[in-house]
């Protein structure tokens, strides 16, 4: 009787230089929110992106409030150059989330719409125990 062999090979195609990623712990305090976009706005001023400051801080708000609102701990923000500007906030839920349309009388329900307008490019992705929540931005 034949068996089957499987192999598998994963290979990384473009590495990214650790100079051009960063990330930072999300404390589980609203405060942080703040504190994110202050870190955030110190790593892009330091990657000469400070066109991008204004649009990284409103996703940034976006990702990380409801990271502490709906997801769970640990948590954390990643920020990657590379041809675009990659903001990722990964929490320990495997809840999915949901882009709607708020009405205006609505009191939230914003976020991820905001993200979709802002980024040219937003999605999440699933692991163990967790998700990501990325937003692309162009770097001109």
């Amino acid at each position: 009787m034949p068996r089957d062999d499987v192999t598998l090979l994963l290979a990384r195609t473009r590495a990214i230089p650790a100079e051009y990623t960063t990330h930072w712990e999300i404390p589980v305090d609203p405060a942080a929110v703040s504190e994110a976009r202050e870190w955030a706005t110190r790593q892009l001023t330091t990657w000469g992106l400070d066109d991008l400051l204004f649009t990284t801080e409103l996703i940034i708000s976006e990702l990380v409030t409801n990271a502490i609102r709906y997801g769970r701990a640990p948590a954390e923000l990643r920020l990657i150059r590379q041809n675009v500007l990659v903001c990722e906030v990964t929490d320990s839920s495997s809840t999915q989330p949901r882009l709607r349309r708020a009405r205006t009388t609505d009191e939230g329900g914003r976020g991820l719409f905001l993200v979709a307008q802002l980024g040219a490019r937003w999605g999440c992705r699933h692991g163990r125990n967790r998700k990501t929540i990325w937003s692309e931005q162009l770097i001109e």
